[in-house]
This record gives C-alpha cells, sequence and structure tokens, in this order.
C-alpha cells in the first residue's frame, strides 16, 4: 500500500490510494464535517476490496485534527475533550449500555516520550471498578472502569496481547479501549491528528515494533482503538518532501518526532484521558472529573 509511504491514519492511507469524496475508492466512504469547532473526517472501510486497497481493516475510523488545542484558542480544552467523549460514545459497542464495564488499556514506553501516550493517558482515567465491587451502593451512578499500562515486551517479558487475553478471561468487560502511539506519512500531522477506530490495533505499530494484533477476533470482544501520530519514517518522510523518488531504505530505521514532543504528550494525554471519562461517565463534567482525579 503507497509504496515507500508507512501511516497508521486510515484517513492518510485513502488518500495515497487517490481517494476522495468526488472520486471515493471501491468500498472506502468519507466525509468531513465539524465538531465542537475540530475538523472530523469520518472514513469508513467497507468491503473486503476496500480493506485491500487502504491496507486497513473494515470499519469507521474517525481523525479529530487539534488545531484549536495548540492554538489555544478559547475553551479548546473543554471542547476537545466534549468531542473526544461524544465519539466515543458512537463506537461504543450498541448493547453495551451504561454500565457495561470498560477497560482502558494505555500500551507503549512510558519511558520514551513519543511511545508514551498511551500509558500517560491512564493517568488520567477515572478507575471505578474497584469501588463499584467493594461499595456498590454508594457508586451505583458510574459506570465500572479498570485501566492497565501493560509495559512493553522488553521491560516486562510477557507479549501484551497474551496478558490482555488473560486479564480478558478473568475480568470479562463489555469493550476493551486501547490507546497507542501511531506513524503518520507527514510531519503535519505529528500530534495534531487523533483517530478513533472500530477495528482494533497492532500495539507497538506506531515504532515499528508491531506485535501481537488486539481485536475482537484474538480477544473475542470489541475493541476500540484510540491513537496519535507522533512519529514519521524517515523513509516516509523522505519520499514524501521528494514527490515519492527517494527510497533509501537505510533510513526505515530512523524516526522524526516534534521538537516539543515532551509538552505534547503532557497535553494529548489529559486530551484522550478527559475525553475517554466524559464519554464513558455519563453525568459527569470536565469539574467533577478534575475533582475525582485529584
Amino acid at each position: 500500500m503507497g509504496g515507500a509511504f508507512r501511516t497508521d491514519l486510515a484517513l492518510e492511507s485513502a488518500q495515497i490510494m487517490g481517494h476522495s469524496p468526488e472520486k471515493p475508492l471501491p468500498g472506502v466512504e468519507s466525509r468531513e464535517e465539524e465538531l465542537l469547532g475540530y475538523r472530523l473526517t469520518r472514513v469508513s472501510v467497507t468491503s473486503a476490496e476496500g480493506a485491500r486497497l487502504v491496507g486497513k481493516p473494515e470499519g469507521r475510523y474517525l481523525t479529530l485534527e487539534l488545531g484549536p488545542l495548540f492554538r489555544r484558542e478559547p475553551e479548546a480544552f473543554s471542547r476537545g475533550a466534549r468531542a473526544v467523549a461524544q465519539l466515543l460514545r458512537e463506537l461504543l459497542p450498541a448493547g453495551m449500555g451504561q454500565k457495561g464495564e470498560a477497560l482502558v488499556v494505555g500500551l507503549g514506553n512510558r519511558m520514551v516520550t513519543p511511545d508514551a501516550v498511551g500509558p500517560r493517558s491512564c493517568d488520567h482515567v477515572l478507575v471505578t471498578r474497584h469501588l463499584l465491587s467493594q461499595s456498590p451502593g454508594r457508586f451505583d451512578l458510574f459506570r465500572p472502569v479498570a485501566a492497565l499500562s501493560p509495559g512493553v515486551l522488553g521491560t516486562t517479558g510477557v507479549e501484551t496481547g497474551d496478558l490482555l487475553a488473560a486479564l480478558v478471561r478473568d475480568l470479562r468487560p463489555a469493550c476493551l479501549i486501547a490507546i497507542d502511539a501511531l506513524a503518520a506519512r507527514s510531519v503535519h500531522r505529528l500530534c495534531t491528528t487523533l483517530q478513533m477506530a472500530d477495528t482494533g490495533i497492532i500495539p507497538g505499530s506506531g515504532i515499528g515494533n508491531s506485535r501481537r494484533e488486539l481485536s475482537r477476533a484474538t480477544l473475542g470482544l470489541p475493541v476500540l482503538a484510540v491513537g496519535v501520530p507522533t512519529v514519521v519514517d524517515g523513509q516516509t518522510l523522505a519520499a514524501d518532501l521528494t514527490g515519492g523518488q527517494l527510497r533509501d531504505r537505510s533510513l526505515s530505521s530512523v524516526l522524526v518526532t516534534s521538537k516539543d514532543i515532551d509538552s505534547q504528550i503532557t497535553d494529548l494525554a489529559k486530551l484522550i484521558g478527559f475525553g475517554l471519562d466524559l464519554g464513558l461517565q455519563e453525568g459527569l463534567e470536565l469539574e467533577d472529573i478534575e475533582l475525582l482525579l485529584s
């Protein structure tokens, strides 16, 4: 797919293959709209042919462009978190209701900043499962939510997919929400785009260290994916800048990120965490979440 170009974003994958709303690819649909002041692009891969063309599984891909957040527009964080919450509710399984348990997983390596968005987002997730099991009468307005940052194979010696499969068998959640770093084709999308999908995820794909797929097929439950592109593959960047002319394989081991990645990951992690909280715990406001997490 796309020759020298590598991306985890369905939007970019479709564009590389020549898709547009005016000239859609077979089995690929897309449309743009505005959500609470943020640009939103919906891409749906509706057939096996479409999946083959764009290199992405069949399903829904929602891409939110985060320009207002980093321009520090008025109420940008509040609007962004509510937008993430609204999109999450769209993707949650129809039969999950308001009480179905959710397992939030922050994939990646906390010690490597471009790969830390998953674990650091989990720091802002309101964990309630233990409260409902210990005092159900006092906390029965909350949805049960568990959160885990499982680390990476190099530090744990355990495949993330194996660990989560065992945990899912024990907890039996209604869905799993996986947060991870992604790779983009364009440097302009670094930390400025958030993709949500109902197709699962492959841990480590963003940094070129793909592990076992996390999906309904491998875990037996719906798996939603939340990702932010934090790196561009060196070969992809070179090909993009030269119109596909430069294909130096030595650049495939190089990952490019932004110079202010530390502050951007901090902002993104809070946005994702608070957005998931608003989406999972209906009736709560941002102020409530701030208080409960403090």
